[in-house]
């Protein structure tokens, strides 16, 4: 039986900014161009991993997302990427934290899932599987630009560490695909935030806080405020509350965020898709990029709430 395709991208969920004001044609294009790369592959019969890969690299590979080539500078000026992916179909995962000059971290995070008996590496570990799979590297340099340069000249001197250790942390991207054999995945990548300490893990790689899949529900990637996203196990309890309950993916989402995490002081956000190609998407910030296919095939790209 064949499925109808979809996919969902997210750019990052938060406040709305003057940089975000500015560019917003270039954010949307940014969208646009990684869920049609992602949908093509679709439609060309790839899996639904292959086409959650291929959107996340596309924003990786965008200077404007926070992730890979626009990663947030941490307190020491330096680079440190999460990601992780998932395949519904099989239940697998693989993740890395702490990683520096891989240029695509999602990549190397499929490299774990499918060429390790582990789920998780991190730091020099995740370099050596790079090393090992032939992975493109690139200098420090590329994944410095001037916007995130600014961001941490001007953070960097009002932020002391006791500001640091209080703040929460957010800025990501991620993918959710269903393919045309009724299959889940889902994919979440970030570059931190900035002046964030060094070493600090994000939600974006740990399976079941920013990223899950699982055929018999739906596959998950989460945005926002990193230390919330892991305490409240937002992905995997969008997909509990869709299997324990029988609601629709959209009212799981909205429970989630809106309602059993309603006394949150931070951002979270969301998108979901399930085997049959329902949708969900939610969040409580101002703003969340967004762009997704639905199985229709009509395109949608939104940055802000309606």
């Amino acid at each position: 039986m064949k499925h109808p395709a979809a996919i969902i991208i997210h750019g990052g969920a938060g406040h709305v900014t003057k940089y975000i004001k500015e560019n917003q044609a270039a954010y949307e294009s940014g969208l646009k161009t990684a869920v049609m790369k992602g949908y093509d592959i679709l439609l060309r019969g790839g899996t639904a991993l292959d086409a959650v890969e291929t959107a996340i690299i596309s924003l990786e590979d965008n200077e404007l997302f926070n992730c890979a080539r626009g990663s947030a500078l941490n307190y020491e000026g330096k680079v440190e990427m999460d990601a992780a992916v998932m395949d519904g179909s099989k239940r697998k995962a693989g993740a890395v934290s702490m990683i520096r000059n891989v240029r695509n971290p999602i990549s190397l995070a499929r490299k774990v899932m499918e060429k390790t008996n582990h789920v998780y590496i991190a730091g020099s570990g995740a370099l050596q599987l790079a090393l090992s799979e032939k992975l493109k590297l690139e200098e420090d340099d590329y994944f410095i630009t001037p916007h995130q340069e600014e961001e941490y000249r001007k953070t960097h001197k009002k932020e002391s560490i006791r500001t640091i250790l209080k703040k929460f942390i957010g800025g990501t991207v991620g993918a959710v695909a269903v393919d045309c054999k009724g299959h889940v995945a889902s994919g979440t990548s970030t570059g931190g935030e900035v002046n964030n300490l060094p070493g600090r893990v994000g939600d974006s790689c740990i399976i079941g806080a920013g990223c899950y899949a699982n055929d018999a529900t739906c596959a998950i990637s989460c945005t926002g405020d990193g230390e919330f996203l892991i305490t409240g196990v937002i992905a995997n309890s969008i997909s509990k509350v869709k299997e324990l309950t029988g609601c629709s993916l959209q009212e799981a989402c909205d429970r989630v965020i809106h309602r059993d995490n309603k006394g949150v002081k931070g951002d979270l956000g969301a998108i979901a898709l399930t085997p049959g190609g329902d949708m969900g998407i939610a969040f409580n910030s101002e703003r969340m990029h967004r762009a997704w296919i639905s199985p229709d095939g009509h395109l949608h790209i939104k940055i802000y709430k309606e």
